[in-house]
């Protein structure tokens, strides 16, 4: 497989690559390497994980990061409640040995797999490490370290290694900066916002029932939008969000007062929808592509 064929794969099931992308995800599968996606929320990291995963028809696997993550609910934990019924199950059957009994408790089928060990696990496979960027320091450092060996070593069963090196994606959007040690051990992509022909292009491909120029005038409006000093600027999924509403209102083409009453589905703070309706500035968004 080269990197156009990947990108006509990805295209396939509805995620449309540029040339930098699919080259990123091409040379992570092939080098076997983590592919460390950065850029601004809605630029479709998240959905190049899913997409790599329909394309090459294998199990996604997702671990969200979030503030105080830690390693048993990354890696796995022991299965308490089961572990105890099984220990009063020993119980009632008559004396027990103690030393035999503990060794029965620390088994796999007690062993509860969370994403990190079900990847190597299940592997090959695609693992999403979701916004790493929000979790912390020592977290990061014990992904580093799983990561970089593929494996993991539980000490009541051992080690336990990925036969085939996962195909592993991890996105941030930058809330903080990620330690260059993990950053070294991927290749890097930062995704962009799509140009507007490619915008157009996910919007028809999503949402079969928008027409050329209705998909033309959200994209143009949502970039000018962007442009604007939003607290959230609005992504590709909002793009896609405003265009179904309109689809879902049985528009076919855009207009200033239908822009103003749907402007909850692109943007998402009461403060930029009143940035973005205060002197006019919608109504010359809206205007400039309908002129146009």
């Amino acid at each position: 497989m080269t990197p156009e064929e990947l990108a006509g794969e990805l295209d396939r099931v509805g995620y449309l690559p540029d040339a930098g992308i699919a080259t990123a995800a091409f040379l992570a599968l092939r080098m076997h390497r983590p592919l460390f996606c950065e850029g601004e929320p809605g630029t479709g990291k998240t959905s190049l994980a899913v997409a790599l995963a329909q394309a090459l028809d294998l199990p996604l696997i997702r671990l969200q990061c979030h503030e105080g993550i830690d390693a048993t609910q990354a890696l796995y934990d022991w299965d308490f409640p089961r572990q105890l019924l099984h220990l009063r199950a020993l119980e009632a059957a008559g004396p027990v040995d103690a030393e035999a009994a503990e060794a029965s408790l620390y088994t796999r089928r007690f062993l509860l797999a969370r994403p990190l060990l079900q990847a190597l696990e299940d592997a090959p496979c695609v693992l999403l490490v979701d916004e790493v960027d929000r979790a912390d320091d020592e977290f990061e450092a014990f992904l580093l370290e799983v990561l970089g060996e593929n494996s993991v070593t539980i000490p009541e069963l051992g080690r336990i290694a990925a036969a085939t090196p996962p195909l592993v994606v991890l996105t941030s959007n930058r809330t903080r900066e990620v330690h260059d040690a993990l950053k070294r051990r991927c290749l890097y992509h930062w995704l962009e916002h799509p140009d507007l022909a490619r915008e157009v292009a996910i919007l028809r491909r999503r949402l079969p029932g928008v027409t050329e120029r209705l998909a033309h005038q959200v994209a143009s409006a949502v970039r000018r939008l962007r442009d604007l000093d939003l607290l959230k600027p609005p992504g590709v999924a909002e793009s896609l969000d405003w265009a179904e509403a309109l689809l879902t209102l049985g528009r076919t083409e855009l207009d200033a007062d239908t822009a103003a009453t749907t402007l909850g589905a692109v943007l998402k703070y009461r403060e930029d929808a009143q940035r973005a309706l205060s002197a006019g500035v919608l109504t010359d968004v809206i205007g400039s592509t309908i002129v146009g």
